[in-house]
């Protein structure tokens, strides 16, 4: 548990009492700024000293098969026959976005990667792209360009300020539903009409 400062009130203590880990941020419309505006985010690690995820909803022009090419990797001898090749690369977030990161599930055993749960992992190492080119990776999984990144207390400053509502992840809406389906399919695992968002604060 964090330590409170004086004096820091009931809606702090519970913001920074927090643990957001397998939890999807969901943009609020008071969410003006022009990276996170509109984008869904899954938190994959969430402590006293920040936090990190990757933006769901959010694709580049450049597609899995590009990405690989650019890092002279093959999908089973030719790039584009792989039924993972035309499916885009995401913008996951602006912190290292020369860096590709994966999202995957369920969990392997790879170099470097962080055991989000028994079922999510977030990988960082290139052996999952040599895994995943003769064709032994896991059947869901994100790549991205970069990822969102939050300082110590950042993160629930953001959410005590009106910028994101929270709810428990879904697998199905991160791997399972085509880029554009997902923020909507996030809202509605909060249980209340979307158009009610503006007037909500802070964790569902």
């Amino acid at each position: 548990m964090i330590k409170l400062k004086v004096g820091t009130s009931k809606d702090e203590a519970a913001a920074q009492s927090l643990d957001l880990s397998n939890h999807f941020l969901i943009a609020m419309p008071t969410m003006t700024d022009p990276v996170f505006g509109g984008t869904l985010i899954y938190i994959c690690e969430h402590n006293a000293r920040g936090a990190m995820g990757m933006v769901l909803n959010r694709p580049t022009d450049m597609t899995v098969a590009d990405l690989f090419e650019r890092i002279d990797l093959q999908l089973e001898i030719i790039p584009n026959s792989h039924p993972m090749g035309q499916n885009p690369v995401l913008f996951g977030g602006p912190v290292q976005s020369d860096r590709g990161f994966i999202l995957h599930a369920p969990a392997g055993q790879y170099s470097s990667t962080l055991r989000v749960t028994d079922e999510v992992s977030f990988t960082t190492s290139r052996d999952i792209l040599e895994s995943l080119a003769a064709g032994e990776a896991p059947q869901r999984l994100l790549l991205s360009i970069g990822y969102a990144g939050w300082g110590a207390g950042q993160l629930e400053q953001e959410i005590l300020a009106n910028g994101w509502l929270t709810v428990p992840a879904d697998l199905g809406v991160m791997f399972d539903l085509p880029i554009e389906e997902r923020f909507d399919a996030a809202m509605k695992l909060l249980g209340f009409d979307p158009l009610m968002l503006a007037s909500v604060a802070g964790h569902a």
